[in-house]
């Protein structure tokens, strides 16, 4: 275990101004699609800061504007209370699921299984080495799905990087059997075009639906052709996975979806999905899909039907995740400005850019609009070497009140409240400062999400990091027990809600 240890800094709301950060917001507008490339890849950013940078940097430092090298701070309601770094898996820490007393982190190298009946002393039951980035993670019941978006020599955990212009290359979904959870076992691979960036699971009682959300095609791609502007569903029999097929591709963008750059200049152009929530309580989805967000019925999960669209072509750059309050009417879709590798936490990016989009969702059945009513984003400043931008978060289950906890990347985790749509205001923070001043790099919670009582955390560098919040507005949350938890399955917490 590192040493736990709170400083309390004074800090100004986004007054850090790096020297270079005009600079950088000029490319990020310019640079179109090619800038949002989603999410660290197998090498994450590291990009050399100027002295100028750094020399800022450090001056905000001595002033108690950021926290120092690696130091934690937080807020007055929330305490770190375990870090595990990580042991012999030392790719990028991506992912997290839950299942009664474990949680299961995903990482490009493959998966850990860790033991949280004591929150406090989290303890590692099984590590397994499987490569393929970016290893998003799902469970339900024996079963744990793995998501492969990097071209691989075939679909085996020994497999090598190899060229996606090769016919023979693989890329797709992995099924585990984890009915023991210190032996977890291989049973099935189901490939699909263009691989798997993230996953989704819309289970049933006999079989599990997997919505497979993959982008970016190429004609020089045997195994991802455009156009690619729907998702792969995969079902999968609970109890015969090595059965699993591809059911359907449905087509969500007829018309081929945002045409980005240069009709929209700095937004992504739509070709296919990022991440896919589900409330299925509701049969309802919401999908983040590169420079669009959807809302559609899935009733019949082999069959989703888009209800409504929207484009935000000022703010947005990559739509990235989506979150549906409790009583779905509302949802907050998430922008990667710069593909989780840039600064965009500064004042020159401001704090509509690399944010949150709040939506409410008006009318009824096939007649649901999505109504944009403000933007959320964390104000507290981010050194230029600190890749800050809003990425996974998940809901604080509490009756009547919209409350969510949410990563940031190196700009920490942020508790914040949408009870109002138009008036987001954040309520807690735990953050590290900069994992090096010399350079830009990824680190810092890639998903901070509820379980049981804590605030569980995948830190890209750091490893597993568990937060207790201690707040009255939040004190209810703790009466709810799960015995599953996906985040982007997202559970009918409160049934007579």
């Amino acid at each position: 275990m590192t040493s736990l240890h709170t400083t309390r800094v004074r800090r100004r709301r986004l007054g850090v101004a790096a020297a270079a950060a005009a600079g950088l917001f000029a490319t990020l507008l310019a640079a179109g699609p090619a800038v949002a490339t989603p999410d660290p890849g197998d090498k994450p950013a590291k990009e050399e800061t100027s002295k100028s940078q750094q020399a800022e940097a450090r001056k905000a430092i001595e002033n108690n504007d950021i926290p120092g090298v690696d130091e934690i701070i937080h807020s007055d309601n929330m305490s770190h209370v375990a870090n595990v770094p990580k042991e012999h898996l030392k790719g990028t820490n991506s992912d997290i699921a839950f299942q009664g007393k474990y949680a299961f982190s995903g990482n490009y190298d493959g998966f850990r299984i860790f033991d949280i009946s004591k929150p406090s002393k989290p303890k590692t039951v099984a590590q397994v080495l499987c490569p393929g980035g970016q290893n998003d993670i799902s469970v339900s019941g024996d079963l744990l799905f793995l998501s492969t978006d990097a071209s691989r020599s075939d679909n085996s955990c020994s497999s090598v990087s190899q060229p996606a212009t090769e016919k023979s290359s693989w890329e797709g979904m992995k099924i585990f059997d984890i009915s023991d959870k210190r032996n977890p076992e291989y049973v099935a691979a189901i490939e699909t075009a263009c691989g798997s960036h993230t996953h989704t699971l819309v289970p049933e009682r006999k079989n599990i639906y997997v919505y497979v959300s993959s982008y970016s095609p190429n004609t020089a791609f045997p195994d991802c052709q455009p156009p690619h502007d729907g998702i792969s569903i995969i079902k999968v029999p609970r109890k015969a996975p090595e059965q699993s097929k591809i059911v359907d591709f449905p087509i969500l963008f007829p018309d081929g979806g945002n045409p980005g750059a240069p009709t929209n200049p700095g937004v992504s152009a739509t070709t296919g999905c990022h991440d896919i929530t589900v409330l299925p309580s509701k049969d309802v989805a919401a999908g983040a899909c590169m420079g669009d967000g959807i809302l559609f019925d899935i009733k019949d999960p082999e069959k989703p039907r888009v209800i409504d669209r929207v484009q935000d072509n000022v703010n947005f750059a990559f739509w990235h995740s989506a979150t549906f309050n409790q009583r779905a009417n509302k949802i907050v879709f998430t922008d990667e400005l710069g593909g989780g590798g840039a600064a965009t936490c500064n004042e020159e990016i401001g704090p509509k850019r690399g944010a949150d989009g709040i939506y409410d969702i008006l009318g009824k059945g096939d007649k649901r609009t999505l109504e944009f009513k403000s933007y959320f984003k964390i104000d507290r400043p981010q050194a230029d070497a600190e890749v800050c931008v809003a990425h996974n978060g998940s809901l604080i289950p509490v009756k009547g009140k919209d409350i969510m906890v949410q990563a940031w990347y190196q700009g920490g985790i942020s508790v914040w409240d949408f009870t109002d749509s138009s008036k987001p205001k954040e309520i807690g923070y735990f953050e590290r400062g900069p994992v090096t001043l010399d350079q830009v790099t990824t680190a810092g919670p890639w998903s901070a999400y509820y379980y049981n009582g804590y605030i569980y955390s995948n830190d890209i560098a750091k490893g597993l990091d568990v937060i207790k919040l201690d707040d009255r507005r939040t004190d209810e949350a703790k009466k709810v027990k799960m015995d599953e938890l996906n985040v982007q399955t997202q559970p009918d917490y409160f049934e007579d809600f």
